[in-house]
């Protein structure tokens, strides 16, 4: 090993740390599209970035300003507020000229650098993490990085052929979470149409006939929430903490998606005369009672008594329902149909700091479809199924990712080697032993 030090790690002898303009084979000039009024352009705009990473084509009158006039297999750095991450390859999707923002940073590969291993770099800690401090502005969303500082950033620069490898096994690694990706939409998009499916038409294939909230079933009823129900109760106004001092106490962020997330749990002291009342027990529906999103106002989750002694914060309303009538599950997914979801947003009340609440009076005019309890409960389970699926792919999303992080960090500083590597293992074993760690709040990049 030679004695080039970074990261606290030691690079091999062909390794080469270089400062990124070294990578950089010319400046990526500018034009002014205006000039070109009808040309059509492949435009790499941040706001294209964030939508789906795909170019818009715009016609050069539709865009009122200079922009870099760029070539396929240029890297963009997003300088513009660096701590939301944004790495774009310029791909060669049509015919027409490729501009881009003058908000990225573009880097043309020269001949000693593979465009794939480059992207893959610019997400790694050689760059990303110290771009984030080469900043200036006065507030985060109007910080940009300096161009001058970011292209004197080192990184490690290995032989072609090894650069080639390594983006190899990160692209492999990359393919397996978008498989990921495509199955959670796919999976998300068929409960979204059974949920349409099971609340509109039932399971016996039965007359339907038109109601308050729609068409429906003939033996079904439409019920207020109210006379389903035992009990609606506003949470405790304790202030929680981090930390296991006091008892856990589930707030707005632990309501997602129909279930109780215990990934940013609080803990706090509820008031003795709380200790008994609010305490929640198995079968407790939760709602969003104010939020700074319209739709999420009325946002619905069930406690399935994933840890005792809970509580829960002010900003929830805590319905418990008489399951002699209807079963909490069937309530918490009849919440998430485009009906439920429009009921509650819908009577929704803007108040004066721009956040929108729903209240107990709100939730107890809710008008419910209401089956039989034997029907319910096959509804139930049918979702059920397509949930667990859902939750499955979701959990081999997030070992994958976890898996790529660690391989970007270890193969850009040489802890190990392509050649050292069984990637056909790696993958397996990921999704067979971690699938159930919690995300890693990292996003792996997508080459396109």
């Amino acid at each position: 090993m030679s004695n080039i030090q970074t990261m606290e790690v030691e690079l091999p002898p062909s390794w080469r740390l270089q400062p990124l303009s070294a990578f950089n084979a010319h400046r990526s000039p500018t034009i002014n599209p205006a000039s070109y009024a009808d040309e059509l352009f492949e435009y790499y705009s941040i706001p294209a970035y964030q939508q789906d990473q795909r170019p818009a084509l715009v016609e050069g009158r539709e865009i009122g300003s200079s922009k870099l006039l760029l070539q396929s297999g240029t890297v963009l750095f997003g300088k513009l507020n660096p701590r939301v991450e944004k790495v774009w390859l310029v791909g060669n999707y049509t015919e027409h000229r490729k501009i881009g923002s003058t908000e990225w940073l573009p880097i043309v590969p020269c001949d000693r650098v593979n465009k794939q291993f480059l992207y893959f770099l610019m997400w790694s800690e050689y760059v990303m993490s110290k771009a984030k401090r080469l900043v200036s502005g006065s507030t985060p969303s109007r910080q940009r990085v300096d161009p001058r500082s970011f292209m004197r950033i080192e990184a490690p620069l290995p032989p072609l052929p090894e650069q080639r490898k390594i983006a190899g096994v990160l692209r492999v690694v990359q393919r397996a979470v978008e498989q990921q990706e495509r199955l959670i939409a796919l999976t998300t998009e068929l409960k979204k149409a059974l949920l349409h499916q099971l609340f509109t038409h039932g399971l016996r294939g039965e007359t339907q006939k038109q109601t308050e909230i729609g068409p429906m079933p003939e033996s079904w009823e439409v019920v207020t929430l109210e006379n389903a129900a035992l009990a609606f109760d506003y949470g405790t106004s304790v202030k929680c903490e981090h930390g296991k001092a006091g008892f856990p106490v589930l707030r707005i962020p632990n309501v997602i998606g129909g279930s109780i997330d215990l990934g940013d749990l609080k803990h706090g002291q509820p008031k003795r005369r709380e200790l008994e009342q609010l305490r929640l027990r198995d079968g407790d529906l939760l709602f969003v009672r104010t939020n700074g999103v319209l739709e999420n106002a009325g946002r619905c989750a069930l406690y399935r008594g994933e840890l005792e002694g809970c509580y829960f914060a002010s900003y929830l309303i805590r319905v418990r329902v008489d399951s002699t009538k209807v079963l909490p599950a069937f309530v918490n997914e009849y919440a998430r149909t485009e009906r439920g979801r429009s009921f509650l947003s819908g009577r929704a009340i803007r108040t004066a700091d721009g956040k929108f609440n729903i209240n107990s009076g709100t939730l107890k005019r809710v008008l419910l479809p209401l089956p039989s309890l034997d029907e319910q409960q096959e509804i139930i389970r049918q979702l059920d199924l397509i949930e667990r699926k859902l939750k499955l792919h979701e959990a081999k999303r997030r070992a994958l990712t976890d898996l790529f992080r660690t391989l970007l960090h270890q193969l850009m500083t040489a802890q190990i080697r392509v050649r050292d590597l069984d990637l056909d293992g790696i993958l397996s074993q990921a999704v067979r032993e971690n699938g159930d760690k919690r995300p890693v709040g990292f996003q792996p990049p997508l080459v396109k």
